[in-house]
């Protein structure tokens, strides 16, 4: 666990640098830690007050709640989590928005269907768009009329927060990004949540490291729904339960009966030869490789996020590779990128005191986006 308040103290003494923002970043770690504990944010800031509205998006209305810092409101943000099937009512995310309206955001928490179903939906990204849009011209207590709205999305919703944005309605009504533990080329992903290699930005010289065992079957679970057989998403949905739950869980039982396209995902998940990666996503169905070149950035204009993304990821990430915020930040251009020693995919236990002052300069870029 983070212990801010004490080691953070001595590290900002050696560093010759104690200042206002770099305290009030201390005090939200410290409150991302607490939890529903105490903390010195809850003590210096009023209760947030929460409430849903309806979000009407061009899948139907769906509902998202509004956390109101009952203080001066700073700037706004979308919070959208990553795969949970208690959705914006999971307890972590509520208490991360509700540290965040103590920090003078206003927070909206879309109830978003792919993330309560464990799937990578597209029209979840035009929800993200029309939640920036509702939110930015919402008429509040003590906010001022100028104000950033930005997105902050965690793992593979980052892919998703970005597709909001590729739209001149979601350009125009987001002004900035934080991505945490994201990503950028979706084969590089799955080259490393299947076998566990990955390369830095402009190198061709490989490096493994043991990938979540979780990673690839998460993988495969949120994109069941680009197969067109109904079968052989039924039995891969069972596959993939069974190694989630215990990664050497036999599956001959279940797998023998797929189909074509049932048998080239699979085929692709329990491939661990990272030479192998392209020729087995060539011979995916049409419409599982669509899906995936969607959910990529490679070569896409990004430009548009430079005037304001806030990249973080860890060093330790058996999710997703560091190197693919790397990748993503050279394709939007200036970027504030945080790559934290010690931090795993979206986890601070075990940072320690380099990793720790770190997260300190990515809450403060986060602060900065505030209006004064």
């Amino acid at each position: 666990m983070l212990r801010i308040a004490a080691v953070l103290l001595g590290l900002l003494l050696l560093a010759g640098y104690i200042g206002a923002h770099s305290w009030e970043a201390t005090r939200v770690l410290q409150d991302i830690e607490a939890g529903a504990g105490t903390s010195t944010l809850k003590d210096r800031t009023p209760e947030p007050a929460r409430e849903t509205l309806t979000l009407e998006t061009d899948a139907g209305d769906i509902a998202a709640d509004l956390y109101h810092p009952r203080q001066d409101v700073g700037a706004r943000i979308v919070l959208v989590p990553g795969f949970t099937p208690q959705g914006k009512d999971d307890r972590r995310l509520v208490q991360l928005a509700n540290t965040l309206a103590r920090a003078r955001f206003l927070v909206l928490v879309p109830d978003l269907q792919g993330t309560k179903d464990l799937s990578v939906r597209r029209e979840d990204a035009t929800a993200i768009r029309d939640a920036a849009a509702l939110l930015s011209r919402l008429e509040v207590e003590r906010a001022p009329d100028e104000q950033d709205v930005g997105v902050a999305a965690i793992s593979y919703a980052v892919g998703l927060a970005i597709l909001a944005t590729l739209t001149p309605e979601g350009e125009e009504a987001i002004d900035f990004l934080v991505g945490i533990g994201g990503y950028y080329d979706t084969e590089n992903v799955i080259t490393f949540s299947t076998t566990g290699a990955y390369q830095e930005p402009g190198s061709d010289r490989w490096q493994t490291r043991a990938p979540d065992p979780l990673a690839k079957w998460i993988f495969l679970r949120g994109n069941l729904h680009v197969l067109d057989d109904h079968e052989d998403r039924t039995m891969l949905e069972e596959i993939a339960h069974r190694r989630m739950a215990d990664p050497h869980a036999p599956i001959a039982d279940v797998a023998d009966d797929l189909g074509d396209a049932g048998r080239s995902l699979l085929a692709l998940m329990l491939n661990d030869d990272k030479e192998r990666v392209p020729q087995l996503l060539d011979v995916l169905p049409a419409s599982a490789q669509e899906a995936i070149e969607l959910l990529s950035f490679a070569d896409r204009d990004l430009s548009h996020l430079s005037r304001g993304a806030i990249l973080i990821h860890g060093r330790a990430d058996p999710m997703i590779p560091h190197t693919e915020s790397e990748r993503l930040a050279r394709g939007i251009g200036e970027t504030d990128l945080h790559l934290i020693h010690g931090f795993s995919h979206i986890d601070p236990q075990g940072v320690g005191l380099i990793g720790q002052w770190q997260l300190v300069r990515a809450v403060m870029d986060l602060l900065a986006r505030r209006a004064n």
